[in-house]
């Protein structure tokens, strides 16, 4: 049994995902790769499960295992929503590392120089958002949230893909904020916003940071405001050793998904491998 693809099936599938309030960056996510598998079943007069597999083949064959995943996944949800059950696939499955690659190892010393540099080219407001990613493990899109009134409570009331949680504010990252927006003549609402009014973007910071690689010596690939919160959980979970409290304070559902932040370096695993005295 096959199906027909039809252009104005692209509106109600994104209508459907803005009435289940998804969030903007998931829409957009959803659409553009949806869109894509529009474009190659094109060729084919109608869809089916061997359309989808033929598909499936050709994102293995130019795209990272992860990525053709998610890919799969938002396909399969529009697939869904058009009670094409029939035509939906599996995902690849992914043997998962047990340490993360140097490369994508951000260390508390780069980070130090990230900050230093930040603060040498003058960028103060680059040089604070990346101190109170690290230091509380928020996500870029929850920095609307750190206000002038949070900075007084000393805790963040977060709302984020559907959940509300209470981020803590350490009080000296307070104390030496409350003095930034003095500086700043910022007297309330969110701290780090555009000169319109606007939350800063991830795209902009993002950029802000990579300026920094050349000062600094660090790899572009692992300098990029996601891995601040990627250091923010190592490092709890190294003095800690509590992931359940760690999934709590990164604001996720299943500590599954935490696990991917407390894995160490390839050489840190190896170090504490080595320390085993196994081999005479």
């Amino acid at each position: 049994m096959g199906h027909l693809l039809d252009k104005t099936m692209l509106k109600t599938f994104r209508e459907g995902l803005e009435e289940e309030e998804k969030a903007k960056t998931t829409i957009e996510k959803y659409m553009h790769d949806v869109e894509m598998f529009f474009r190659y079943a094109e060729r084919t007069e109608e869809i089916n499960k061997y359309t989808v597999i033929a598909y499936k083949g050709f994102l293995t064959d130019n795209y990272a295992a992860s990525s053709v995943n998610s890919m799969l996944a938002a396909v399969n949800v529009f697939l869904k929503k058009m009670g094409w059950y029939d035509c939906v696939v599996k995902s690849l499955k992914i043997q998962k590392e047990a340490f993360r690659t140097r490369e994508k190892d951000l260390t508390k010393e780069e980070y130090y120089r990230l900050l230093d540099a930040a603060k040498k080219k003058n960028n103060i407001r680059l040089y604070w958002i990346m101190q109170v990613l690290c230091a509380t493990g928020i996500r870029v899109s929850e920095l609307k949230y750190v206000t002038v009134e949070s900075l007084n409570t000393g805790c963040a009331k977060v709302s984020s893909k559907g959940k509300r949680r209470t981020v803590l504010l350490p009080s000296v990252l307070c104390k030496k904020l409350r003095k930034y927006v003095r500086e700043q003549q910022i007297r309330n609402g969110s701290i780090f916003v555009t000169r319109s009014g606007k939350p800063v973007d991830r795209s902009n910071i993002c950029h802000d940071m990579k300026k920094l690689c050349a000062e600094t010596g660090i790899f572009r690939g692992k300098v990029f405001p996601h891995n601040l919160r990627h250091l923010f959980a190592l490092t709890y979970y190294k003095a800690k050793k509590d992931l359940s409290h760690l999934a709590d304070l990164l604001g996720h559902s299943n500590v599954n998904t935490t696990r991917i932040y407390t894995l160490v370096s390839s050489e840190e695993q190896e170090r504490q491998i080595g320390v085993l005295g196994l081999v005479v």
